[in-house]
Parts: C-alpha cells; sequence; structure tokens
C-alpha cells in the first residue's frame, strides 16, 4: 500500500506534465502515447462545443481553466492542471494559453491548445471535470492584456521545469506556477520593467497565495523522485523537506487567488461521464458521481455508435 501511495503522488506531480498532444498522465508520462479513439476525440469536441457556448454566453474574454487528470481526491485535490482561456487567443477562440513541458527538448514552452485537446488530457474519459472562473471585468481587461502579450508571458517562463516546484522558487516552474506569475503581472500594479518572475513571486507572498501541501514524509517516496528528472527538491525550504512536505501551486491556489483579488468572480464547472455533460454555475462543487443537482444543466452525449441529443435543467 505504502509503495502504490508513492507511485500514485509521483504521477499526480508528473500529471502536471503537458506535450502539445495529450499527455498520459503517468508515472512516466514523457513516455510513448496511446493516442485517443475516435469515440473519445469526438466526445472531447461535443464537451468543447459545449464549454465554447457557456463562455460566450458569460460575456467574458479570459477565463481560468483548469482540469482534472488522475484521481487526486486522496489528496483532497480534484484539477491538477491549469491555463488562460482566450476569447481572442490567434490561434482560435477560447484556445487555452499554458505551460508545458516539451520531453524531447526537456524544456518548458508556452503553448496555445484548443479546448478539445485541453480536454483530452483528462485520465479517464468516462469522467471528467473543467472548472472555469471567469474574473470581473476590471481584472479581466488587465488579465487578457497580461496573457496576449507574448512578451510578458516569455519573460516569465522559468529555465527547469519541476513538477513539484516550490511554489514560492526561482529555480524551477511549474505549470500552474507560471499562471500564477502571470495572474501577479496583470493585478499586481508592477511596472513594465518588473515583470519578472522574481517580482510576481514577491506579489504573491504579499498576496497570501496558498499552496497545496503534498505529504511526502514516506522516505522511498524521496528516494523515488530522485530518478525521475522533472522532480526537484533542491529548490525546497530545508524545513520542508525535513517535515515531508512538498508546497506546490496547484489549480485550488489559482482559484482562491482569483476569488480574492476578484471577489465577484463568477465560477462554472462542468462534469461529463460517458453519457452527459453537468454543468454548475457558482462556487459549490459537483459531488464525485457527476450526478446533477437542481438547478445544474444537463446535456445528453453521444458517440459515433450512439447518439443522443437535448438539454435540460435538472430537477
Amino acid at each position: 500500500m505504502a509503495a502504490l501511495r508513492a507511485a500514485v503522488l509521483l504521477a499526480v506531480l508528473a500529471g502536471v506534465v503537458h506535450a502539445p498532444q495529450p499527455a498520459h498522465a503517468a508515472l512516466l508520462p514523457c513516455g510513448p502515447q496511446q493516442e485517443p479513439d475516435a469515440a473519445r476525440q469526438a466526445q472531447a469536441l461535443q464537451i468543447a462545443a459545449l464549454v465554447r457556448e457557456e463562455l460566450e454566453r458569460s460575456g467574458a474574454t479570459v477565463a481560468l481553466v483548469a482540469r482534472s487528470g488522475l484521481d487526486l481526491a486522496r489528496f483532497g485535490q480534484r484539477y491538477s492542471h491549469a491555463g488562460l482561456s482566450l476569447r481572442h487567443n490567434p490561434a482560435s477562440p477560447w484556445a487555452v494559453r499554458q505551460l508545458y513541458y516539451a520531453c524531447d527538448e526537456r524544456r518548458s514552452r508556452v503553448f496555445d491548445q484548443g479546448l478539445a485537446a485541453f480536454l483530452l488530457g483528462t485520465e479517464d474519459p468516462a469522467h471528467g471535470f473543467m472548472s472555469v472562473v471567469l474574473p470581473e471585468p476590471q481584472q479581466a481587461q488587465a488579465l487578457e492584456r497580461a496573457a496576449l502579450d507574448d512578451a510578458r508571458a516569455l519573460s516569465l517562463l522559468g529555465a527547469s521545469y519541476s513538477a513539484n516546484a516550490y511554489a514560492f522558487g526561482l529555480r524551477h516552474q511549474n505549470c500552474n506556477q507560471w499562471v500564477a506569475e502571470l495572474l501577479a503581472t496583470a493585478w499586481g500594479g508592477l511596472s513594465a520593467g518588473d515583470h519578472t518572475r522574481a517580482a510576481s513571486q514577491a506579489w504573491l507572498r504579499e498576496q497570501g497565495l496558498q499552496p497545496v501541501v503534498f505529504d511526502v514524509a514516506w522516505p522511498p517516496l524521496r528516494w523515488l523522485a530522485a530518478f525521475i528528472p522533472w522532480v526537484h527538491e533542491d529548490d525546497h525550504p530545508e524545513d520542508d523537506l525535513q517535515a515531508g512536505r512538498y508546497r506546490v501551486v496547484m489549480p485550488l491556489s489559482l482559484e482562491r487567488l482569483v476569488r480574492e483579488r476578484s471577489p465577484g468572480a463568477r465560477r462554472l464547472e462542468f462534469c461529463h461521464t460517458a453519457q452527459h455533460l453537468v454543468v454548475r454555475r457558482g462556487w459549490t462543487p459537483i459531488g464525485e458521481s457527476c450526478v446533477a443537482a437542481p438547478g445544474d444543466a444537463v446535456h445528453a452525449l453521444h458517440t459515433p455508435h450512439a447518439r443522443h441529443a437535448g438539454a435540460a435543467a435538472a430537477r
């Protein structure tokens, strides 16, 4: 059981690693990947279309989006990877600007990815979640400007990727940390000359950014981490290591920061099974079983072999 727990946690941390093609969140995410089958691709396209409809209906131009990967419930986390969905993204409307780890190059990249491809990163094609947070207009405008500024986005790109990067460190960086630092440049009142990782991290500390704490007290887990090139310990404070913990920026950290800085922010959550998509408005999460509550919208999903149509409000 302890060995399984270690492997799962390492897989969770590795699961925030992303390549341009949908990555399989496994212990070795840079290994050979299986191409998603036609049914899974068709479902992702259906879900992405419904998400885009909701985004268009919202009147927003930017959204903090996050998707589930591996089952993180045992660690109190539903989401593993976040990015910014932009109405005016040059790649395509509502494409997600995010950081990913290029396995072949062994370096991080900033990458724009369509919503369907973003959703294909979910580990379980029959059960997945997506979160959409919409800041208030003033914060949204500043965030959109920052996210579409290629020079600014690239200036925050860390030189070294680490899935378990220390939340307030500069030696390494993970995908969610890059989003946090971009939020800082958008909302921190920083001058153009201060659009740096150091200035962003200082602001995030001042704002009380809340990292997620992962328990790594079991010694073999630390030993396994030493053999994975995208997991590091040399940026974590010694007292954290002695206590057997990693403090890491996760999507939950970002959602809390957005809600703190933009109290009127709206949230949508999407949950899908193989048969349906549930849409909930508000900050109360959908249950793990993906069952609609009163007021939720439910959309039937179809596969190339079984077609269903329609959408109805849950009763």
